[in-house]
């Protein structure tokens, strides 16, 4: 049976933003196309109608989950108003983002993954890395990428750390500050 455009298009973007979650939960390798499918309330089959292979996937679901984290830090940032780089990373380093990776930034969850699955999913980092840049510190490139650098660094080495105390000790050594109450 056939289906429209838009219902083919919306199929798409629910199989790209479920990959998006799904990769940040599990990594790229820790999902197959069928479970990512399958997630997406689809069969395998049809995987091959809308991508040519998981690689291509991966692009578009990393490209996806930093372009609407763009939206959502510019808007953040926006209402923060005076220092944005201070509410950068006390929004960053918060306790929920620490602990919700399905819905978190990609950067801690799969940059080190990007440089093992080639050039085009190395770009979509690296546009999203200069775009996320230019939110944070629009008049400092320099000051923007170190402080993302080090709370990326730091939201990674807590989650590796789990309930260990050296976690929250990570994150206020960055200027984090946990969750109050």
């Amino acid at each position: 049976m056939r289906v429209s455009r838009e219902v083919a298009q919306e199929n798409r973007q629910k199989v790209v933003d479920e990959a998006a979650r799904l990769f940040r939960i599990h990594g790229y390798e820790g999902i197959g196309i069928s479970g990512l499918m399958k997630a997406a309330g689809m069969t395998h089959g049809g995987f091959y109608k809308q991508f040519p292979d998981k690689t291509a996937l991966m692009v578009e679901a990393t490209q996806a989950a930093m372009a609407q984290h763009e939206k959502d830090w510019a808007r953040r940032l926006e209402k923060a108003g005076g220092d944005r780089l201070e509410a950068f990373r006390q929004a960053y380093l918060h306790d929920s983002h620490l602990t919700r990776v399905a819905e978190g930034c990609v950067l801690p969850a799969l940059a080190a993954e990007a440089p093992r699955h080639g050039e085009a999913l190395q770009s979509a980092f690296a546009e999203g890395l200069e775009k996320l840049a230019d939110l944070v510190a629009p008049e400092d490139r320099a000051v923007a990428l170190s402080t993302i650098a080090q709370v990326v660094g730091a939201l990674m080495l807590a989650r590796a750390a789990g309930d260990h105390p050296v976690a929250d000790q990570v994150i206020a050594a960055v200027g984090g500050k946990a969750d109050e109450g």
